[in-house]
Formats: structure tokens, sequence, C-alpha cells
């Protein structure tokens, strides 16, 4: 057997192809020793010599398995350290679109520390920061003293995630940290309600919006969260999803919004089944945060997009320690207060923060009291919780952004593990790997396109608990389902003149479907045929209906190419549909009808109010904070100063 020279005489194995991990090898990049005497394949199929460290191909880097401690063998990075890489000059970005390197500025930097001599060993990889030693320097083949390294050297391009607020996920160990992370993650069902809505169509570019719901829960399912949740009396009892933020980012990864919705909003929370036991749990109106005992947070997915009419792709739930964890991982997020405060009264309501007035770095149990004080903010209510941890969200997307908080090599690896221990995600997003390509859409996005808002709401009757405000609600949801930015910042495109029909409205090809099924309300019985009759007496005698029934909150007509779209806006115009129901569609082959939510009865398309514009922005109501506002300070309750 070959013995390699960069280990010394230990045997070399081979290193897992990236695709069987799922990796992309441009991850990963070796300059070859001359040595070596490797070649590489062209672009052409033709063998070229690998090349020196100023002109490098990439390659893989060998590893060596060493056990540690619970069984596992991860691959150890040759010639490095027992931990993660060496981070210079901050967080690695995906490039972004046209081969920009992303928001963060530099690349994650797998460097060597040796130790003349010595080999890897089983209990120096069990040790949390131990560091394997290196061969000695002659077998490395390094230069005289001076001059650069000509043999190999092994980059490994990771970038951190960050998806802050009781949400941060870190993945940036290393390559032979990734199967450890892996199996750190929880994993269940994404949707447990049969409703039947469907994701959004690519826009003409081919690409869509990404919605993941974040949810932190109140467990106490273990002694750590009851000690710092309080109340042993409810160890027993199963965790309500007390923080709730839709997190959507945008088609083109230009802007983020993210939407609260208070705790105790009463909404219809459709039938869920649970995976686990099979019990079915009927369909229901109580607060919202009541779903996630409806079976796990598949059924919170479910009654959000049965209350939004917004696709959701993703879920990623956290608990106390969870928080706790990576609150201290991070090490700390600037957060402001106006006024003294402590978050505690005579009958023990409270969080128990206590600080005084201005700016602290806050971190473990002290972030977690940020993000659950309600009594010391604003009104004492859960509006004023939302918008403390739109702070301390911001906050963190900036702290994360800047790479402050993860040049550190170690505090990185802490991040990661905190980040994949403290996660429970849907099977979609269940691997290192997604989480790293989620990491790069989100930090494409400037930190001034994002916008926290909480759900525009009102009192019902007797004041126990909030609704969604009519009209406003709605216009924020519909504002992220048409994939709009909150900020009304998108840029206004001159129209172009609209296209004249191309085809007789007696020849078009038209399909109706009905899109009215609801777990909530129920379907709509027959109002494809309502509408396709109503086209026939139009003049579009060739409207078909499609008897399958399906889910939309608005009403759309699609097209297959440019060439339709004059066919398109004309159907619309007889219709009475605004132009922005016309849409083009790359799974469609013909002109087609979806009749949405919002038209459950009649042949009239109902009208807004008169003088009402189509909205672009986020209603005043829904009390927008921008990711930049860096002197956005928490109004402390006169009652709980100090």
């Amino acid at each position: 057997m070959r013995q390699s020279s960069v280990r010394g005489d230990g045997p070399r194995r081979r290193r897992p192809d990236a695709r069987e991990l799922g990796w992309d090898d441009s991850l990963y990049e070796e300059k070859e020793a001359e040595a070596d005497g490797a070649g590489r394949p062209d672009e052409a199929g033709r063998t070229v010599p690998a090349q020196s460290a100023d002109g490098g191909a990439p390659g893989a880097p060998g590893i060596t398995g060493t056990p540690v401690a619970g069984g596992t063998t991860p691959p150890v990075i040759s010639g490095g350290v027992a931990g993660p890489p060496v981070i210079t000059g901050g967080v690695a970005g995906p490039p972004a679109a046209g081969g920009a390197a992303g928001t963060a500025p530099a690349a994650a930097t797998a460097t060597s520390a040796p130790a003349p001599g010595a080999r890897s060993t089983a209990s120096e990889a069990d040790s949390p920061g131990g560091s394997p030693a290196d061969p000695a320097p002659e077998a490395k083949g390094t230069r005289r003293a001076g001059k650069p390294r000509s043999t190999t050297r092994r980059v490994l391009r990771w970038s951190a995630i960050s998806l802050a607020v009781l949400i941060v996920g870190t993945a940036g160990a290393g390559y032979w940290y990734y199967e450890h992370l892996n199996g750190n993650l929880r994993k269940d069902a994404l949707d447990l309600g049969s409703g039947g809505l469907q994701k959004p169509e690519p826009n003409a570019f081919g690409q869509t919006p990404l919605n993941i719901l974040l949810l932190g829960s109140d467990g106490r399912n273990s002694e750590k969260n009851i000690e710092l949740g309080g109340a042993r009396q409810d160890a027993d009892r199963k965790p309500l999803a007390d923080v709730q933020m839709l997190l959507h980012v945008s088609a083109d990864r230009s802007n983020m919004s993210v939407i609260s919705i208070p705790r105790d909003t009463r909404v219809p929370i459709p039938e869920c089944k649970d995976p686990d036991d099979g019990k079915v749990y009927p369909q229901s109106t109580a607060a919202i945060n009541t779903s996630l005992q409806h079976g796990g947070p598949g059924c919170t997915v479910a009654t959000w997009k049965e209350l939004t009419g917004i696709y959701i792709d993703h879920f990623m739930m956290v608990d106390f320690s969870g928080v706790v964890d990576m609150a201290d991982a991070i090490g700390g997020v600037p957060v402001c207060v106006d006024k003294n405060v402590y978050s505690h009264d005579k009958k023990g309501h409270g969080s128990g923060l206590k600080l005084t007035a201005g700016t602290h770095s806050v971190k473990g149990v002290q972030a977690l009291q940020w993000l659950r004080t309600r009594y010391g903010f604003e009104d004492n209510t859960d509006i004023g919780r939302a918008k403390a941890q739109h702070m301390y969200m911001n906050s963190m997307v900036r702290e994360l952004k800047a790479g402050t908080k993860l040049t550190d090599p170690m505090k990185l690896r802490d991040l990661a593990e905190a980040a994949t221990k403290a996660l429970t995600v849907d099977e979609g997003l269940g691997s290192v790997k997604k989480l790293y390509d989620l990491g790069g859409d989100l930090q494409r996005v400037p930190t001034e396109r994002i916008t926290m808002v909480t759900m525009p709401w009102q009192y019902a009757a007797g004041g126990e608990y909030v609704v969604p405000k009519p009209g406003d609600a709605e216009q924020t949801f519909s504002l992220v389902r048409n994939d709009t930015a909150l900020d009304g910042k998108d840029k206004k495109k001159k129209p172009a003149p609209d296209p004249k029909p191309s085809t007789a409205k007696d020849k078009l090809d038209v399909v109706v479907q009905n899109g009215t099924n609801s777990t909530v309300q129920g379907p709509v019985s027959g109002r494809a045929n309502v509408l396709q009759n109503h086209l026939a007496s139009l003049g579009y005698s060739g409207a078909a209906t499609d008897a399958r029934l399906t889910t939309q909150a608005d009403t759309t007509i699609t097209y297959p190419g440019k060439e339709q779209r004059g066919d398109a806006l004309a159907l619309a115009k007889a219709l009475g549909l605004p132009k922005e129901a016309v849409k083009e569609s790359r799974s469609t082959t013909r002109l087609r009808l979806v009749v949405g939510n919002d038209w459950r009865k009649g042949t009239s398309y109902p009208k807004p109010p008169a003088g009402e514009k189509e909205a672009d922005k986020a209603p005043e109501s829904a009390d927008a904070l921008n990711g930049e506002d860096k002197k956005a300070c928490m109004k402390v309750n006169p009652a709980y100063t100090f």
C-alpha cells in the first residue's frame, strides 16, 4: 500500500467523492505538490499536469479517519488542527449573481499547526479542542526558510449561516465535521394539514421566493428548559409555539421580509394528524401558539398557510436552552433600552431581564430574557415583545454579516455545534449542506433591505386576545404572496405598452380551474363551471374546465409565453381582473384561469374600495423596522423601571 508523505507512515485512505455527500467540488481547492506528479483532466478531457501554488488547480483533500467519543469517525483534515479551519478576514459568502462574492468579505481557510514528528491519535481527536500533531516538516516537503511552501495546501470554502433571532444556524466547521453536525439536527414533518397550496411559479428568470417559518417553543421537556423557563408544573405539558415569524426571501434575493404574529392571535387551526401516534386533532379556532400541540411544527405550518395563503418551504424551531447555547456561542448581540428596566413584579410576572438605560451586549440567559420579555416593554403585551425580537434579530444579522463574531475558529465551531443541536427542522432542510445553501441565499440580502413587521392586529370583543386586522393584515400577506418587498423600495419599472391579442376570443384555448379549496372554509363547489359559462357568454366559446380542485389565495390568469400575454390581458379585462393577476408560467401550455379564495361567489370580481390604490409597502399598522436601523431602542414600561 502506498504510504503518504504528508502523514508520516499512516496509510492513505480514499476521500469520499464530494458528489457522494451532495457537495459541490468547487468548495474544495487543492494545490498538489510537484512531487505527486498527479494530473487532472481539462474541459476537453485531456490530462493536465498538477500546477504549483501559483496556479494550482482545484482538487480534493486527503483525509484520515480518527475515532471520536460515541463511536463516530469523522475524517480529519491532514496537516491541520483537529478543529474547525481558521477563518481569515471574516465570513465567506457564496458568490452572488454575476460572480460577486456575496456580502461577506473573505473565505474560511484551513491552516496547518504542525507538531514535528507526531501523528494523529484517537485521544487527541476525542478532546474538544485537541490538535492532532503534524508530521515532521521534512515529510511535508517544505522549502528553505523564507520560501513559500510548494506542497499540498488545502482550502475549505465554507460560509456561516446567519438566520438571526431564536433561530440562527451556522454551518462552518469544515469537511471532517460534516456528518457530525448532520447527526445533531432533529427533523420533523413539514405540513400536517390537508390543504393543497402550491409552490409559487418561477418568475421569468426561473427564480422562486423562499419562505421559512421560524418557531420558538416554550417546552419544559428537560431540566435545563425547566430551569430557564420556570413553571416546573408544566414539565409534562406539550410545548407552545410562543414565537412565530415568517421569513420571506424574494425570488431575486434582493430583499427579505419578516412577519411576526402575536402568540395569542385567535385563528382557525386546521385538522392535523400527529405523525408519531396517528392522533387526529379536529379543526378548531384557538390561539395560534397552541397549533404546535396538534402534532408538532407541521400543524403550525398548516395553520400559517391557511391564514396567509402563503406557501411555506421550510420551518426551523428552537427551545429555551437552544437560544441560550446559540447566544453564548455568538458572543453577544447589542440591544438598547430607553430607561432602566427590570422585568419582574411582586406577582412573579416578568422574564428577570435587568438592564440600565442605553446599549448592552446580551448573550446566554440574558439574551433569552430579552427575547421573552413582555412585562417591561411598551404596553406589557406580546406586541412589544415582538418588536424587541425584531431589534435583536436585526442586530444579530448585522453582527454576523460584519464577521466580528466568526473570526475565531473555536467560536465558529461552538456556534455550529450549538445551532445544529438546538434546531428542529423539516426533512427538506435536514442537512448541513442544505443549511449552507440556505445561508448563501440569506447572505445575499443587504441589511438595508431587511424589513421586520408585526401582523396588523386588533383586539377581539372583550380584549382578551387579538385577531388579524381586517384589510391591513390581508394587505401584508398579499404583498408577500406577490413577492413585493414590505419596505416599498422595489424598483418601479416603466410599464411596457400592453400587447394586442393575437387570437380571436372564440378561438382561444382557455381552461378554468376551481382554486377555492380551503381546509377551514371548505371549497365552493362548481366555481370552475360558473366561470366557464360566464366566459362563454362573453364570447370565449373555447373555454373548458379542469375538474381538479386546488388551493390558491388569489385569482390568477397564467400564460405559457410572451406571445400569449396580449390574449391573457384581454381575458383579464373581460373578467374585471387587475393586470397584476396576469402571470407568465413555464408549467402551463395554454391560458389558465384559477379562481381563488378571493372570488368565492358571483361572476363579478370583487373590486377594491373606491380610491384605494394597489399597495406597494406594508401598512403603517405593521410597525415596520428596517434592518439597518442602529438607533432602534425599546421603550420601557414605567411600571417596570428602577
